[in-house]
């Protein structure tokens, strides 16, 4: 590991513990809080144009994974069940196109969309990447009734009608503060600006559903390998949640931990043994293309979001009041 790499691990551990490991970094906090002032008070003035459907944004206030993308599935699903067209816009993190707004497929190039938009999309939904996710969403009108917004909370260029903050129960918002001495983005009081606040471990769960074979797309159950010694491989925000999920599971997990949105490499999954080697399905659409002879021993866990009665009734009220706007 080298010096840039331990040292973002010590500023990261801080982000979840006492600040004063980081105090050290108040000049470069105090431009980031300077800059973002600056953005709200130019947007305040010159609001953006509502143009296209409504989109509801679903983000975070804070830094690494909370559990989001698995949610927009569920809130895909259920304003589809609802009788709303609905299609996801998002900035395509980790990925360049010539061209936009770039309408995702399955057969799109993860490097071209990112992985969650690929993800997403071979999940059957309607997907659009654009840096200026307004063009994105301008693209939609006449195809959509409702647009979510793959993150985007601090994307103030595009007009949203409602807002979703997604927060990680455990994690909380760390020591409170904003980057870099703390891991937020905008202040902890953002979040009685938003219309729903749900969090990942309170208001919904994270639940697994199968692992498939990226070999062979053979389905088993979650705990397949329960007794058995796992790699675990997660390029995700927060890889801890997705090694607490396979020990819960019963498996005697070896984490691999890589940056989020990493792009992996056919070497980044072969192991000193024969243990299964069990992915994301964020990081599996990013290994596609791997031959099948690396992909022998790999899985990759479903997962599905899971509300309580109580967030899944807040959910659907929503979706209907923001649905019904269009038109």
């Amino acid at each position: 590991m080298t010096l840039g790499q331990r040292l973002a691990r010590r500023i990261e551990r801080n982000w979840y513990g006492s600040a004063w490991g980081n105090l050290w970094l108040l000049p470069l906090w105090l431009l980031f809080a300077l800059v973002r002032f600056v953005r709200l008070a130019f947007y305040r003035l010159h609001p953006p144009s509502a143009e296209g459907p409504p989109v509801i944004v679903v983000g975070n206030i804070s830094v690494g994974g909370t559990g989001k993308t698995p949610l927009i599935s569920y809130l895909v699903q259920r304003a589809s069940l609802l009788g709303q067209r609905v299609a996801v816009v998002s900035r395509g993190y980790g990925g360049r196109s010539d061209d936009y707004p770039l309408w995702v497929t399955a057969d799109t190039a993860p490097q071209e969309c990112g992985d969650e938009p690929l993800m997403l999309a071979r999940q059957g939904m309607t997907v659009v990447v654009d840096p200026q996710r307004a063009r994105a969403v301008n693209s939609l009108d006449g195809k959509a009734d409702l647009v979510l917004s793959d993150d985007g909370l601090q994307h103030y260029a595009m007009a949203r009608a409602a807002e979703i903050l997604v927060s990680d129960a455990t994690r909380g918002f760390g020591n409170g503060w904003l980057l870099p001495v703390g891991p937020l983005r905008e202040p902890v009081t953002r979040a009685a600006t938003v219309d729903l606040h749900l969090m990942n471990g309170k208001d919904y769960r994270v639940a697994p559903v199968a692992l498939i074979h990226c070999a062979t797309g053979q389905k088993v159950e979650p705990d397949h390998f329960k007794g058995q010694d796992v790699h675990a491989v997660a390029g995700i925000g927060n890889p801890e949640r997705f090694f607490t999920t396979l020990a819960e599971l019963g498996c005697a997990v070896k984490g691999h931990s890589f940056a989020d949105h990493h792009s992996f490499l056919p070497s980044d999954l072969m192991m000193a043994d024969a243990a299964p080697v069990i992915m994301t399905e964020k990081d599996w659409v990013k290994c596609l293309d791997f031959p099948d002879s690396t992909l022998q021993h790999c899985w990759y866990l479903k997962v599905a979001a899971v509300p309580t009665p109580e967030a899944a009734a807040a959910i659907d009220q929503l979706l209907q009041q923001t649905g019904n706007l269009h038109g």
